[in-house]
Order: structure tokens, then sequence, then C-alpha cells
């Protein structure tokens, strides 16, 4: 299916140039997992973008003569990344349709990661945003009667194609991806900010990502939310996804921390659940993911201070607090929870605003 919209169909000038843009990552708190159709949710999701784990990308165009093929080079961190143009070379093909000037140019894209590329941090969501915030950096140029709402709408649309949890990662503190009946032009081609004013006590809110464990994903992304179709309790999630974004929309605008917690938390729990749960089965979480999740529980009892965890596809945990504890919380995990992460190794980050151009 063609969305219309966001089909370029403008002139396309013979120009060089060079463009530089950061996208950040982004964790999710209602969390997406199953898909339909080319990356469409089988339910809304609702995150935080991150403000210093992010990706800045170098796009340098020239034109070329035939515009039957793509034509581009990758390096990350300065160096070929010849293994990752597939993907990219997929991500062009699926937007061919809404960007027909790709074949027009020959390109240079130039990545890297503010974080350690070995950290555990899945890079996806910052790398593809970064790029697709590039493009429409591109499209601007070739035509400046594009106004600022649809080049963020539009870069959303086409990071999703490149990684779903992408869309999340373009503008704006809070973002939903996905058709829920509460948020204001919600939908499932792009995320759009959350439409509710958020409490002063989730603004500039801590995610300290503590990481148990650096290496390859033990199962791919494509592949869990695969897991997902004929699932037992796939409706059953997919409604509660509804119900939990609804509740946690309610907590973040009224600044209820306590119910804030539990919601993010069983989100957590239950993603995981859904994997042990599925046909195969896997146990993404290790025996230090659950000392970390004991050892919060137990310093939130005895302090009353309202950190939290929540769980990516992983064993790494991210600790969610706010701004005012941030100096208690890292004592605790300095003194009782590096012990748990490999090479004692955590990254402190904060929620952030989205994708920026740079130059």
């Amino acid at each position: 299916m063609i969305t219309e919209q966001f089909v370029y169909k403008s002139s396309i000038s013979q120009q060089s140039g060079s463009i530089t843009c950061s996208a950040p990552s982004n964790i999710a708190l209602v969390k997406y997992w199953g898909k339909r159709g080319e990356q469409l949710p089988a339910n809304p999701s609702l995150s935080f973008t991150l403000q210093h784990c992010k990706t800045i990308t170098k796009l340098d165009y020239s034109p070329k003569t035939s515009s039957d093929t793509f034509s581009f080079d990758l390096f990350f961190d300065g160096k070929p990344k010849d293994d990752f143009k597939p993907k990219i070379e997929q991500f062009f093909q699926r937007i061919l349709t809404y960007c027909p000037y790709l074949t027009s140019f020959h390109f240079t894209i130039n990545t890297q990661n503010t974080f350690p590329h070995s950290s555990g941090i899945a890079s996806s969501a910052s790398g593809m945003a970064a790029l697709s915030f590039c493009i429409m950096q591109l499209e601007k140029l070739l035509n400046p009667s594009i106004v600022d709402e649809f080049l963020y709408q539009k870069a959303s649309f086409l990071a999703r194609l490149g990684s779903g949890s992408a869309c999340r990662s373009i503008k704006d503190s809070v973002v939903v991806w996905g058709r829920h009946q509460e948020v204001f032009q919600s939908s499932d081609l792009y995320g759009v900010p959350l439409n509710t004013p958020l409490h002063e006590v989730f603004k500039n809110y801590q995610d300290t990502i503590l990481l148990v464990d650096k290496g390859e994903k033990q199962v791919s992304s494509t592949v869990g939310h695969n897991l997902m179709h004929n699932h037992p309790y796939a409706e059953t999630r997919f409604f509660q996804a509804h119900q939990n974004l609804s509740a946690l929309k309610l907590c973040l605008q009224n600044g209820n921390v306590q119910e804030f917690i539990k919601i993010v938390e069983s989100e957590a729990l239950t993603l995981h659940a859904m994997m042990m749960t599925s046909m195969p089965y896997f146990i993404l979480m290790k025996p230090n993911t659950l000392h970390i999740i004991n050892a919060i529980w137990q310093f939130r009892e005895t302090t009353q201070i309202p950190v939290c965890f929540t769980l990516d596809a992983g064993a790494n945990v991210h600790m969610l607090y706010p701004e005012k504890d941030k100096e208690v919380v890292l004592q605790f995990i300095n003194s009782e929870i590096v012990g748990y992460c490999q090479n004692g190794h955590y990254i402190c980050d904060e929620i952030g605003f989205g994708a920026q151009c740079l130059a």
C-alpha cells in the first residue's frame, strides 16, 4: 500500500553537498512487540527519547549520470562497513517510492555512535532515524516549500521502514507509535509526540543503562516479533498494551510516580514473558539481570526513592528515576550494582528531544 501523502513529486535538481544529523536511541515504556504488514505495529507503544546515546550521520551526496540503481559507500567510525550495506540497500528499496531522488545521487554515508559499539545498546533505532533525518534534509533542499511539520512526520515514516522503533527517535521527549484512541493523530505509520503536558517530575528524567551483557542479541528483533504470530496470549497482550498506554499517559500528566513504576516494570516483564511462552521459547534475561532487579526492589523499599527498571529484548537493565535523586541512585549503583555489570560498565543518560540537523 502506497501512502500518497509522502510520495515526492517535485523536480530533482543536480547538486552536490553534505548534511550531518544526529538522532538518539529511545527506550519503550509500553512495549511494541509483534508487527504486521510492512513494519506496522501490532499494538501501540510509548517511549522516552534519550539524550546522549545517539548516532551521528554525515551524508555526502553528488549527482550521477545513471539513475537506475543505488550508489553509496558506507563507513562506520571512519572505516568501511560493507557487511551493513545490504540493510541500507533494503532500506533504500523500501523508501524509493517516497524518495525517487535516491537513485539520482551517489552517497557517502559516514556514521558513528556516541555510545560504545559493543555496549549491548541496539543502534538500529538511532542509526535509521539519523539517516532518515539526513534524507529529509536533502529533500528539503530539493523542495524548499516543505514545512517542518511534514519533514519530521515523513522522517519518522521513513525511519519506521528501516527499523520500527526508529520512528520514535525523530521528535520530542515522549513519543507514541501506533493508533490509540486517546492520542491525538496517533498512527501506525509514524511516531507522534504525546499530546499531554509532561508533569514536572518527569522532565529531565534519568535513564542509567546497566550493561549486563554486551554481546550480540540472542534473538533478532525480526524473529522476536514474528513469534507473536499465533502466540496463545497475543491478543490479550495487545489489549493490555492499549490499557497500559492509557494509564501511563495519565501518570505522565499527573505525576503519579508509583503508578508509573507499576506499569513500566509490568510492561518489561510482560515482554519477556511473551518470549518465554512463545514457540520456540527464549529466556533473554541473565542471572545478573535478576540480581539487579531484586536489588532495585530492595533499594526502593528501603529508601522510598522511586527508582524502577525497564528492559528491552535482552539482558541489560534501564534504571529510571527523577533527576533530584541522581546522586543517591548513582551511589547505590556504584556500591551495590556495578558488580553485576559486564566489566563494571554502565551509561548515564536522560530524557532528550529527538533528531537534530548539525550541519
